[in-house]
């Protein structure tokens, strides 16, 4: 959920600011972009879809969370070089080693429980099992392997959603909405070092072509008279005759 929300409002937030810059949100040059839906529908399937998900045996369920957290971090590793990625790759590691070091699941604690779900009664959690089926496991604080990596961090009181995210989750939702704000800044309006944009530029170096162009062109009273030099000849010449008809 910490993921949808970190996507909703990174492409939100990189729409804006596209829309304020006058330009398209740029296009990424992801590589090894199929490994994200290998990754993701296994996880769906074991985890999020009622129909399936309680035929996932625990051992299942523990290979394909780890699997699929590999696959995500080497489509991470791949694209470093984009905004953000080094953020989701920390946040794809921890969340790894830790799943890795409690038994391929991950870990939330009974205390973590209580404040989660304050209503529910004593006992409800029963120790070592999977949590609804879901990728969780419960595990006292004791016996979790790096406890303070696991699904420990609640939502503020006030939001609708409840539920418990680890830090390796909070830097791949802020990886991604890092990754998503740089798309806003295009590639439609570009800066020169003079400050101005690249179509203002070269509207500038049109008009400043064309004035240069019209200052070589010579006036036209200056080519051979012009209309005015043709006017006075066309008067000489009308005078030059009126004189010699009179004269005859």
């Amino acid at each position: 959920m910490i993921l949808l929300l970190a996507i909703a409002a990174g492409l939100l937030a990189g729409l804006a600011r596209a829309w304020h810059g006058g330009c398209r949100l740029a296009s990424p040059s992801l590589h090894l972009v199929w490994l994200v839906p290998v990754a993701f529908v296994p996880q769906w399937l074991a985890f999020y879809l009622p129909a399936t998900r309680r035929l996932a045996s625990d051992d299942l369920a523990a290979a394909i969370l780890v699997s699929s957290q590999a696959f995500l971090l080497v489509f991470a590793w791949f694209n470093r070089h984009e905004s953000g990625f080094w953020a989701l790759g920390l946040g794809l590691a921890l969340n790894l080693l830790v799943i890795a070091l409690n038994g391929g699941l991950m870990p939330i604690s009974p205390e973590t429980l209580s404040r989660l779900v304050p209503d529910a009664p004593p006992g409800a959690w029963q120790i070592g099992r999977r949590l609804g089926g879901g990728k969780d496991v419960i595990l006292p604080i004791a016996a979790t392997r790096l406890w303070w990596l696991g699904d420990r961090f609640l939502p503020p009181r006030w939001f609708p959603y409840r539920v418990a995210f680890s830090l390796g989750d909070a830097f791949i939702a802020g990886g991604a909405f890092w990754f998503l704000w740089m798309l806003g800044k295009g590639h439609g309006k570009r800066q020169n070092k003079q400050g101005r944009s690249d179509y203002a530029y070269g509207v500038f170096a049109r008009c400043r072509e064309r004035f240069a162009k019209w200052q070589r062109v010579e006036p036209l009273g200056k080519r051979g008279g012009g209309k005015s030099g043709v006017l006075r000849s066309a008067v000489g010449r009308s005078s030059d005759s009126a004189e010699n008809r009179l004269q005859r």
